[in-house]
């Protein structure tokens, strides 16, 4: 007989590792879990040297989360351990982060931790600890499929969906992957803390990057990477110096204000050349792209990613930012790699930042997979393109 978590056998013989980040989010995954039966064993990872963010408002994995995590496990009666990963979170997440920005990035680093922490390093401990589930506060929801194995597919509130953050999870990694929260809204989640007695039932959920408890990313860049600030100019599309800069890293795409320089229209960053050092500004209009090429793409649909483009293209929807909802475009093979093109384009396109593939473009679509985007340009679509535009949905 299969369990709610979809497994063979009783809940009180399948062990469960909820990883608990010490928010209401996975503080409810635990609590409900072990109301159903579970073997429960809670695990908080220590990331970061929590120094100035400990009582910041908005911040995750502080200290204090460590404590409210050990709070909620002993309310709720299930052992909880804290590992402490904090070179290897430096290693996999930070360095990488900061070296991203320095060629003029924009990086996701929850996608990287999600995909070298969480979901890799955090599953093999599990499996150590006897484990035949990982689950997450996540909001997402993993479902079995009826060509067999499991999809990832978005939440039920579109508001709190983070599939968008979760796309490099892979197939074996699907199997024993579980999110229970996935189809509730978060006021039911809330709700059910308050009924289960947890303290963190109205704890105000983190915003920042938990390494950047300040929000100044250039402040970490340059305290990781001295000397990672260096001046050049700020120029516009034909190359014309229109002022100086004290470095790229203090830029991203899309950027309005702070630009240092006067004209009589507003000028936005359209894109950062970290070879020249430059800072490359023009119109809004110039922030519009259209085709997207990717680096490390992973295909979680359907077959594989080459059978899914056998007919030399797939429509998929794209998300290029996580706030913004999914859009009409095609997937396919590109010299060198993969390429995304929007059927209406996408303003602040920049490259480090995720690519994300659905099978529809609302409600709880599949998750089809994604890639970082390595660059992109205001191409003009094709007249085939253009036509399957006219007729696409949206």
């Amino acid at each position: 007989m299969r369990n709610s978590l979809d497994l063979n056998g009783r809940p009180q013989d399948t062990r469960v590792v909820v990883a608990m980040s010490g928010g209401v989010d996975s503080s409810v995954t635990a609590a409900l879990l072990k109301a159903e039966g579970y073997d429960v064993v809670g695990v908080t990872l220590q990331l970061y040297d929590h120094g100035a963010a400990v009582h910041r408002k908005g911040a995750c994995c502080a200290g204090q989360d460590i404590y409210d995590a050990r709070t909620v496990a002993e309310r709720i009666g299930i052992p909880h351990y804290v590992l402490d990963y904090e070179s290897r979170f430096k290693e996999a997440v930070i360095d990488r982060f900061a070296e991203s920005y320095i060629q003029g990035e924009t990086p996701v680093p929850c996608v990287e931790c999600n995909m070298s922490i969480k979901f890799h390093d955090l599953l093999i401990t599990a499996r150590e600890l006897g484990a035949q589930v990982l689950a997450t506060g996540h909001y997402v929801a993993s479902r079995a499929l009826a060509s067999g194995g499991r999809g990832l597919f978005r939440a039920r509130e579109e508001e709190r969906d983070q599939s968008y953050f979760l796309f490099g999870t892979r197939r074996e990694q699907l199997d024993v992957l579980r999110f229970p929260l996935g189809d509730l809204a978060k006021a039911e989640t809330r709700e059910l803390a308050r009924k289960f007695g947890l303290a963190v039932a109205d704890k105000h959920d983190s915003q920042d990057i938990c390494f950047v408890p300040s929000g100044h990313y250039a402040d970490v860049i340059e305290r990781l990477k001295p000397g990672a600030a260096e001046a050049g100019d700020i120029v516009d599309l034909d190359g014309k110096v229109l002022g100086a800069h004290s470095g790229i890293i203090h830029f991203t795409v899309g950027q309005r204000r702070g630009l240092g320089v006067a004209t009589g229209a507003p000028l936005y960053v359209v894109r950062l050349d970290a070879e020249r050092r430059r800072v490359v500004v023009g119109p809004r209009d110039a922030l519009r792209m259209r085709r997207i090429a990717l680096r490390d793409v992973n295909w979680i649909g359907e077959g594989g990613l080459d059978e899914a483009l056998a007919d030399d293209r797939r429509e998929v929807f794209v998300k290029v930012r996580s706030t913004r909802p999914p859009q009409p475009g095609w997937l396919r093979a590109a010299k060198g790699g993969y390429e995304v093109e929007l059927a209406d384009g996408e303003d602040g396109v920049s490259p480090g930042q995720a690519c994300v593939f659905y099978d529809a473009g609302e409600g709880q679509a599949r998750v089809l997979g994604g890639g970082f985007i390595k660059a992109a340009a205001a191409a003009v679509m094709r007249p085939q393109a253009s036509k399957a535009a006219a007729a696409a949905p949206g």
